[in-house]
């Protein structure tokens, strides 16, 4: 197997990624006190998602930008929660990768009816479907018994761009060029990485039948 950690094949370094989730702590104590269940902060991050998604749709991207922050942040807080609750299960695994789906699926519907008459539409079937299969190509290697979270275009990322681009371009009036961008550059690394999961799961089976060879 490769040396190299699967985790470190981000766009995002470790220790960015675990700076923000170290500072995400104290927050996931204080719903924690205040009686939040993981399962309540799963749904609430749908929520986030499905408003994000209307905000689109009605032509706010500035407030939509916002919500996706928020989308993002209760994603990770869910998790934060049950781990400090001691909360962890199976149904609250399926639950959150379910909603997560969902969530995205919103934000992106809620573009499509933006660019329901532009040639943009065509680009965002695409960036959902790389999107869609990013989750499914890991879900399937891990229902092999293979951990995958390799991939230069995974949800952090994408969450991540889908922000910069409808806030930057709502600020300075430049949302449809700018998030069109985006999501020509989601739809393009997103089904690069569901490509670089398909074969590292084959790169990983090569590797355990030589180890059986030699043992």
């Amino acid at each position: 197997m490769s040396s190299k950690s699967p985790e470190n094949m981000r766009i995002f370094p470790n220790k960015l990624r675990y700076s923000v989730l170290n500072a995400l702590n104290p927050l996931g104590t204080f719903l924690l006190h205040l009686h939040f269940t993981p399962n309540m902060i799963t749904f609430l991050a749908l929520v986030f998602g499905l408003v994000a998604g209307i905000l689109f749709a009605i032509n706010h991207p500035f407030w939509a930008s916002i919500l996706i922050v928020f989308c993002g942040l209760f994603d990770i807080l869910d998790g934060k929660v049950a781990a400090k609750a001691n909360n962890q299960s199976l149904f609250g695994s399926i639950f959150d990768s379910s909603l997560d789906r969902y969530s995205e699926f919103f934000i992106y519907l809620g573009l499509a009816i933006h660019f329901h008459k532009h040639w943009a539409l065509w680009i965002i079937f695409f960036t959902f479907l790389g999107s869609t299969m990013v989750s499914y190509t890991r879900a399937r290697a891990e229902g092999l018994g293979i951990e995958c979270k390799i991939g230069f275009m995974q949800r952090a990322e994408r969450m991540v761009l889908l922000f910069t681009g409808a806030f930057i371009g709502a600020l300075f009036n430049i949302f449809d060029p700018l998030i069109i961008g985006v999501l020509v550059i989601i739809a393009i690394f997103s089904n690069i990485t569901a490509f670089q999961r398909i074969f590292y799961v084959r790169k990983v089976e090569k590797q355990l039948k030589f180890k059986k060879e030699v043992s």
